[in-house]
Order: C-alpha cells, then sequence, then structure tokens
C-alpha cells in the first residue's frame, strides 16, 4: 500500500468468491483493491451475506496500478473494475477529477462528512490518523513526546543517546509517507525544524509501516514520526512494548477512498458494493473486525471517527477529498519538495 508512486505493471494477486446462493451464473462485481485480501475478508463475507446472489472477483494491487489500471482500460474503450479502493488519496481524486469515475449518488450520501465526500463520485471510507509510536521501556522514568516542539526537544536533550534510534518514511517511496509530509507543510509552519532534528538525530527511513514498527517492538528504535495509526494500533495489540501518541499540537488523518470506475462492466454492482461500505454494517464490519477506523456518523465506539472527534475535536485534521489532493502529483512540486526534504535531512 505504502510503496506506490506510478510505479510499473505489476500483476495483480485475484481471489474469487463464489455467490452464496451457489448460482454459478450470478453476477460478478470486480474489486480493485490496495487493502490484502486476507484483511479484506470479512467485508466481502458481510457484503455476500447481504447479497448471496452476486460473486466477487477480489483483485489486490499497488495503488498506482489500480490508478494505471482503470484509466488505461478506459482509455481502450474497455470495461474495468466495478469499486477502486485505495490508499492513494491524491490518485483517487484524480480519477474523479478526469473524468474516471462515476456518480453514485447513495442512501449515506447526504448524511456523509462533506469533507470525505467529493461531488458524490468519491467517499472516505476510513479514518486514520498518523501518530507518534514509541518503545514503553525507553520512556519508563520520562514523558513520551506529545507535540512536535516536544518531539524535537527530546532529540535535542537526548543526543547521541537515540542517535540512529528514531524511523520516518521514505517519502521518495511511500506514497502516505509524502501525503503526511505535505499536509505537515500546510498545517505547521516550523516543520522543517522537525525535519532537521531528526536529519541531526540520524533518523531512518523506510518505505513500510512493519519495517518501522518491528524495530520500536524490539527496542532497536525509540520513536517513529507520523505512522500510519490503522497498522500502529494492531502491531500495539499484538506488541506490549509498543505505545502510540496523537500528537496534541494536531493529527493528521487520511483515509481511503471508493469510488465506482465510469467504465465499470457493472456499475450497480460496485454501488451496492460502496453502499454496504458505507452502511452502518460495512463501517462496524471495518472498526471490529478490519480494525481499521470507521467514518460513518452512524457508528460509535471504539475505532471510529465519532469516538475520535469526541476525544479530540480540533486536533484531527483530516485530509479533504478534494481537487487540492493533487497538488502534489504536479511533478515539478512533488521534485521541489523531495528535494528539500532531502536538503535538510543531509544538512544535519
Amino acid at each position: 500500500m505504502l510503496l506506490a508512486f506510478w510505479p510499473g505493471c505489476v500483476l495483480a494477486d485475484q481471489a474469487f468468491f463464489p455467490a452464496k446462493s451457489g448460482d454459478a451464473a450470478a453476477p460478478v462485481l470486480t474489486v480493485y483493491s490496495s487493502l490484502d485480501e486476507p484483511l479484506a475478508q470479512p467485508m466481502i463475507r458481510g457484503f455476500q451475506e447481504a447479497n448471496p446472489d452476486v460473486a466477487v472477483r477480489y483483485e489486490d494491487m499497488l495503488t498506482g496500478e489500480i490508478y494505471d489500471r482503470i484509466v488505461r482500460e478506459t482509455d481502450a474503450a474497455g470495461k474495468t473494475a466495478d469499486f477502486a479502493f485505495s490508499s492513494a488519496m491524491d490518485l483517487q481524486v484524480k480519477l474523479s477529477n478526469d473524468g474516471y469515475a462515476q456518480v453514485s449518488n447513495l442512501p449515506m450520501s447526504a448524511a456523509w462528512p462533506k469533507w470525505a465526500n467529493w461531488r458524490n463520485t468519491a467517499y472516505a471510507l476510513t479514518f486514520e490518523p498518523a501518530v507518534f509510536v514509541y518503545h514503553k521501556p525507553s520512556f519508563a522514568h520520562e514523558p513520551v513526546p506529545s507535540s512536535r516542539a516536544e518531539f524535537v526537544d527530546y532529540l535535542k536533550r537526548k543526543g547521541n543517546a537515540v542517535y540512529g534510534r528514531i524511523s520516518t518514511y521514505d517519502i521518495e517511496r511511500s506514497g502516505v509517507g509524502f501525503l503526511f509530509m505535505a499536509r505537515d507543510q500546510e498545517q505547521f509552519g516550523d516543520i522543517w525544524s522537525v525535519i532537521g532534528a531528526m536529519g541531526a538525530a540520524g533518523v531512518k527511513l523506510y518505505s513500510t509501516s512493519s519495517a518501522i514498527l518491528e524495530r520500536v517492538a524490539d527496542g532497536r528504535f525509540v520513536l517513529g514520526y507520523n505512522i500510519l495509526g490503522s497498522y500502529a494500533a494492531d502491531w500495539a495489540s499484538r506488541h506490549p512494548d509498543v505505545g502510540i501518541v496523537l500528537p496534541k499540537d494536531y493529527t493528521v488523518v487520511m483515509s481511503r477512498i471508493g469510488l465506482v470506475p465510469q467504465a465499470a462492466a457493472e456499475p450497480e454492482l460496485g454501488r451496492r458494493y460502496l453502499a454496504f461500505f458505507m452502511s452502518k454494517e460495512g463501517q462496524t464490519i471495518m472498526a471490529r473486525e478490519l480494525q481499521i477506523p470507521a467514518v460513518s456518523p452512524e457508528v460509535a465506539g471504539e475505532n471510529t471517527a465519532n469516538t475520535l472527534q469526541e476525544l479530540l475535536g480540533a486536533q484531527l485534521r483530516p485530509v479533504p477529498v478534494s481537487p487540492g489532493l493533487m497538488v502534489y502529483l504536479d511533478q515539478v512540486k512533488r521534485a521541489r519538495l523531495i528535494a528539500h526534504w532531502n536538503e535538510v535531512l543531509r544538512a544535519q
């Protein structure tokens, strides 16, 4: 999920789920998704229990390949997926903005948060904060940084003791890491002091969440910056030495976006799947079984936007689903941000 930004062609992993009705001739819903198929199974199972007359073909691929295939298949006047689900918010919005997605007026459309709905075409379906992760035993005798200013202060105070033991995403190879950095630049005027402090502390860069969390869990790293909260929560549930902080100055929230492509072979099936994703039942499965925070205003309890917003309010800064996301698809602007990032890290 985190690796792709305009990757080359990658063959998708496919899984087929026959209709519950047993009808071998049942219509087939085709899904292109960046969510690993084993993780997606509870959602597919829930959908098929509500729609026993539908078979599902699930194609698991990188985010850039989802975009490339939909564009390529549409431009060739062919048919493409009926539903696309991706963590690459910018690429999903670009599909919508460029006419590769169709309007889906659904029962929950009017009630969906405004920031999470772009013209009833692209819908944010998850609510995933960027968090600090830390190695609990390393903070047995001092408070954990809970803001970017405290993060910088900690790195400066500890000096050589933590050199090479902090980490974040490599924004050149991680799409989510790049998105979080771009939002940091918009939200925090002094963000480059944070990047500089990480450079001075010998920050280690990785393209995946698991590479960072594994090293925090065993104590090789003491801190991880801007880590995707859904992955962090999963690791923390299985590794008691992993702690999580939602930074109190502001917490960026990203979302995985769902849409029905313009050239969908079975667009009504795509809309049925999207409607299930947005339903109370589907969002509850998302929160409880997939362990990914739900965005629906109808769903309360743990692992939901409702609960996080009640607790943290304006501290949370969701990334709006809007054409503003496409700014950093501009290759010149993207290259400029990456060059400045590398320059600040090297300078330290």
